[in-house]
């Protein structure tokens, strides 16, 4: 891990930049959650992912990743601007801005609702120049000036005037970052806020008898992605799949228009995927759990080629498809040719040869692995959590007891 930073420049602006500050596999993980999970944003191009969110929609166990990340970073802050045990995390979310997305110059606590907010963390999801064009954040005044995004790198610095900044347009493909924000305001504790949340939320499930493993999807206006004023736009859900070569299918006798409502009730129903004209027989809860294990698959999937070549083919899981025929219809919601454009440049290695589906039936089955073991995990810490009103990761001596 190295820094960049200008001595002379911290008094007037303290702020620092750290290179490889968290690694590629975790960029990885929390790039596979924002794509999963991600909706529209607060500013026109960008889309988020919120740790309520993530309650708010029956995935709070994908709030695990974040929790090392986060705490490192605040602890990082708290060394270099010399305010030991004196900081709240106010906010944490993946924050990707699309192609025509921008900012002039503005401090973070620039509107009376932000006064709260002290200091700020930007950690680098994916790279300049590799992942996306243009996206480059700039200082108004002082050292360093210009930040060309770098997967990895993590950069803090003052949210008041003394780091007024700006982000050039992304001109092509989705820039993501994992952003913070701290606060010496207690009453502006994200950690508080979240573990109600939380509480209320496994609790609801147990009283309901709800699966903790499926995606429950939100309203279907934060979906849905509009550009300019002439009305496109396109489902968030629906694009992320097709950019990957897939489509949603029903087997619904009411047909899908994107004029009406038709549609979002089919992507809260049960559907399939298909890819060309096959489709697989697997069916998912709704379009969230499908998305999610496309995500999986594309985050796993040199791992789960590498899995299936190492193991007998007997005892893995074998994918039923299915020829595509008049009963299944496509879900189709938007303008798609549109969707290409905003989020076409994605991180996924695009060799033709790379998709097989033996490897996509194992991500469904690992993917449930994967889930089940986060889930185990937060039901282990969320007693401790509220114990102590501070999330944070639980020891795995205590996750083994539980298991026990």
């Amino acid at each position: 891990m190295t820094t960049s930073s200008a001595p002379t420049a911290m008094a007037e602006h303290p702020r620092l930049l750290l290179h490889n500050f968290i690694t590629v596999d975790q960029c990885k993980e929390l790039e596979f959650i924002h794509r999963s999970c991600g909706v529209m944003g607060y500013r026109p191009g960008v889309l988020s992912t919120t740790l309520s969110h993530l309650i708010a929609t029956n995935c709070p166990h994908l709030i695990l990743p974040f929790v090392s990340i986060r705490n490192r970073i605040k602890d990082l802050a708290e060394d270099f601007f010399s305010c030991h045990f004196d900081l709240f995390l106010e906010f944490t979310g993946l924050i990707s801005w699309c192609k025509g997305a921008s900012i002039g110059w503005h401090s973070d606590d620039n509107r009376p609702y932000l006064k709260q907010r002290d200091f700020a963390a930007v950690c680098y999801l994916n790279s300049h120049g590799k992942d996306f064009k243009g996206g480059v954040f700039h200082f108004k005044d002082g050292e360093p000036a210009s930040i060309f995004p770098v997967v990895g790198d993590v950069l803090i610095y003052t949210a008041d005037s003394r780091n007024v900044h700006s982000v050039d347009e992304v001109t092509e493909g989705e820039r993501l970052t994992l952003t913070l924000w701290f606060t010496r305001d207690s009453a502006h504790d994200e950690d508080a806020k979240l573990i109600s949340l939380l509480s209320e939320r496994l609790l609801n499930n147990e009283d309901n008898h709800s699966d903790p493993f499926l995606p429950v999807p939100a309203s279907d206006n934060m979906y849905w992605f509009s550009h300019g004023h002439d009305q496109l736009g396109f489902d968030v859900r629906c694009a992320r799949v097709h950019i990957l070569g897939y489509n949603f299918c029903s087997t619904s006798k009411k047909k899908c228009e994107t004029s009406d409502s038709s549609y979002e009730e089919l992507l809260a129903r049960p559907l399939q995927l298909s890819r060309g004209d096959v489709i697989l027989g697997e069916e998912f809860a709704n379009s969230l759990h499908a998305l999610q294990v496309v995500q999986f698959y594309y985050w796993k999937a040199h791992e789960l080629k590498a899995a299936r070549k190492c193991s007998s083919s007997a005892k893995l899981p074998q994918p039923s498809l299915l020829e595509k025929t008049s009963y299944f219809h496509l879900v189709l919601t938007g303008d798609l040719k549109l969707a290409e454009e905003v989020l076409g440049c994605v991180s996924y290695d695009d060799n033709p040869n790379f998709f097989n589906w033996d490897d996509f039936a194992l991500a469904i089955a690992k993917w449930k692995v994967y889930i089940g073991k986060l889930h185990e995990h937060l039901v282990v810490s969320l007693p401790q959590w509220i114990n102590h009103q501070i999330i944070y990761l639980a020891e795995p001596s205590e996750v083994e007891k539980h298991n026990d």
